[in-house]
């Protein structure tokens, strides 16, 4: 029976070690507390949250921690010193601790209390999840986001310069009519953000908000994608189907490339503005509708006319309320505004740990002409933190079409000293548009920034008083 007894023990004594190693590697912290509230057990984790160690913690009452939920229930009828004692349980509460630094610490807590044999209680044990982390991306992105309400962007369009300004006008006071709006603009100027926020900002907001791509649909489809079409129209049309001028009823319908339409349908288009009516696909029966119409168009409407691919009465009709958008290449002073824009949205989403981006970076984007405009600026964000392994964005994480090095045009001679004279030329040219920065006269041709150095040695160049002497 001894023996028994011993090896029950002994089997304890193990065991109980075991559950320590178990608790150790759990990634929350743990917590144990008398019923007094003093510390009597904590695993590794909860030292790793904390910062304090399991000799500064145990022995101390759970106080040291300065939890935000603390609360005092002492009261003249009760006894209990912490709210815990009084509910029994506390289930994912978010709250804050202090660490040994005097840093706060965002955790998820959940605690309950402990009972002995005669089912007193005993003490407390709890659990504390450590979500700074995500509490810091959350405020990143709330931070974000009332950025973009701030006075460089309007409804998620941003700019600072006149032009946009202009835009910005435009938008507000054509919100406020029921005119059609005709959106002009290069590829990738931003014209849906337009036609939206017009939407959002006017007197339909609370409808609907339809779009159709006229150049994504050969005629047949467009057609009855537009109007809607009745069961046997055409081959597959297996039952009735309602088109996107119903769908927007009392709202507005946002008609982008308008100038690829068909004629015929620019025919049928023109009867809606002018009736307030369709007809489905297959049926005589006319519908009648409220919608507000915005277009937009990359195409110069009027070359269209009179190439005889595009109606003039309907462009009268659409051509209300027409808004400018001018392209990137035209308004540099927004690009910083744009790339920091699109440099936080991907570094939200991105596990990478970019810092900013590099003044010789942003200094390429200003010079580079943007024939893509905005979508072509947020793509080459997405390329760069794709290939960035720096701090900071530098100009050779960009597209080659964006970063692109300038070609040394090649000589016919071979004479070495040709040669020679050709490397100081080239040198001397490129430290003229540098300015003197040998890092970027090392771009410029192509090679580090050590051979520019060795180079400017080898020929006696120095860049002395804001001018390059030799």
């Amino acid at each position: 029976m001894l023996t028994f007894n011993s090896e029950e023990t002994m089997f304890e004594r193990e065991l109980s070690d075991y559950w320590k190693k178990v608790v150790d590697t759990i990634k929350d912290g743990i917590m144990i507390v008398d019923k007094g509230g003093i510390i009597v057990s904590i695993n590794k984790a909860m030292e790793s949250i904390t910062g304090y160690s399991k000799d500064e913690m145990l022995g101390k009452t759970c106080a040291i921690l300065t939890c935000s939920i603390f609360e005092h229930a002492r009261m003249n009828k009760g006894d209990h010193w912490c709210v815990l004692f009084k509910t029994g349980t506390m289930n994912m509460r978010k709250c804050t601790f202090i660490n040994k630094d005097g840093k706060f610490i965002h955790v998820l807590k959940n605690a309950t209390l402990l009972y002995d044999s005669d089912n007193q209680v005993m003490g407390a044990v709890e659990t504390v999840t450590d979500i700074s982390e995500l509490v810091e991306k959350d405020s990143q992105i709330a931070a974000f986001r009332q950025e973009l309400r701030e006075e460089n962007g309007f409804h998620g369009i941003l700019g600072v310069s006149g032009s946009m300004m202009r835009v910005f006008d435009l938008i507000n006071n054509a919100s406020q009519s029921e005119a059609p709006v005709i959106i002009f603009g290069e590829s990738g100027t931003g014209k849906e953000l337009i036609a939206r926020a017009i939407h959002e900002t006017g007197l339909r907001k609370t409808k609907p908000y339809v779009k159709v791509n006229c150049s994504a649909l050969n005629e047949a489809l467009l057609e009855s994608e537009l109007f809607g079409h009745v069961k046997g129209a055409y081959t597959g049309a297996y039952r009735d189907r309602i088109g996107r001028f119903e769908a927007a009823q009392h709202g507005s319908i946002f008609l982008d490339e308008i100038g690829d339409l068909p004629l015929l349908t620019q025919v049928k288009l023109l009867r809606v503005l002018e009736d307030n009516v369709i007809e489905r696909v297959g049926d005589n029966s006319s519908i009648d509708i409220n919608v507000r119409m915005i277009s937009a168009t990359n195409r110069n409407l009027r070359e269209l006319i009179e190439g005889g691919e595009f109606r003039e009465d309907l462009f009268y009709r659409i051509n209300v309320i027409p808004i400018m958008v001018p392209p990137l290449r035209k308004r540099v002073e927004d690009i910083p505004i744009l790339a920091e824009a699109f440099f936080r949205r991907i570094q939200l989403k991105s596990e990478k740990k970019i810092q900013g981006i590099s003044n010789d970076a942003m200094r390429l984007l200003m010079e580079y002409s943007w024939p893509g405009n905005v979508r072509e600026l947020r793509s080459a964000f997405e390329y760069a933190f794709v290939t960035c392994r720096d701090s900071q964005i530098q100009p050779y994480h960009f597209p080659p079409n964006v970063y692109r090095k300038k070609k040394l045009r090649k000589t016919s001679h071979k004479d070495p000293v040709d040669q020679t004279e050709m490397k100081k030329r080239q040198l001397i040219d490129a430290l003229i548009e540098a300015n003197g920065n040998q890092s970027k006269a090392a771009d410029i041709l192509g090679v580090s920034r050590v051979t520019v150095w060795n180079r400017m040695k080898k020929f006696d160049v120095r860049f002395e008083r804001g001018r390059i002497e030799y």
